[in-house]
């Protein structure tokens, strides 16, 4: 069973992701503070940790350095702030991704799952590839015909989804679920856009639309 270390002073907040968590097979347990938080992950060696940037004692950003400095473990950045240093900051001492707050339980478990397939696909030293465009999850690092393309999490996550299974057709509905964790018939114009977003960094033939359907990659129909 995948563990999972949630680190968030916000009891409230805490219960209601450890119980998200639980329900959908995780084993999960919270903890309020960094310190505590650091020595917890020597101990118990989580799977992947959740870990909100603001923290009494230790900010989320220190308790991140040290975690990673005794061993290399999926994060997931919890922050009420849409900074793009804190979270560019937050990223670069070795964050996985982020999620700003307010967030459903149901969207972090779809970014929890999706962290732990990139780790899968790292480990196994698998680089995504398609018609020019390479995705290496290791070092998050998209690349067009070798030059290097920046994206969102949410459009490296989306990529990432479609990459790993090629001509596979995914209805709207079905990627709400898969990378942002939406239930079924929420916000389809939210996929449209970043496939949008996907095709003006990529190029307009990267993300297939089959009409009627949804989205794929390669020979689709």
């Amino acid at each position: 069973m995948t563990t999972v270390l949630v680190v968030e002073d916000e009891p409230a907040i805490a219960d209601a992701v450890v119980r998200r968590l639980r329900s959908e097979g995780f084993e999960a347990r919270s903890v309020g503070d960094g310190k505590q938080a650091v020595e917890l992950c020597r101990t118990t060696k989580p799977d992947l940790v959740v870990l909100d940037l603001m923290l009494p004692g230790l900010d989320g950003l220190e308790v991140c350095r040290r975690i990673q400095a005794d061993r290399r473990v999926p994060v997931v950045m919890l922050t009420a702030r849409d900074d793009e240093t804190d979270l560019v900051i937050g990223l670069s001492v070795g964050a996985d991704d982020y999620v700003t707050k307010p967030f459903s339980p149901r969207e972090l478990v779809a970014r929890i799952r999706a962290v732990l397939r990139r780790v899968d696909y790292a480990a196994e030293g698998v680089v995504l590839r398609h018609e020019g465009v390479s995705l290496d999850p290791a070092t998050r690092l998209v690349r067009l015909d070798g030059v290097q393309v920046h994206l969102t999490p949410t459009e490296f996550d989306l990529l990432a989804h479609l990459l790993g299974r090629p001509g596979v057709v995914f209805r709207r509905e079905q990627l709400l679920a898969d990378v942002w964790g939406y239930a079924d018939g929420a916000g389809p114009r939210t996929v449209d856009s970043h496939v949008r977003a996907l095709r003006r960094k990529l190029g307009e033939d990267v993300v297939r639309t089959v009409h009627g359907v949804g989205y794929g990659l390669g020979q689709v129909s």
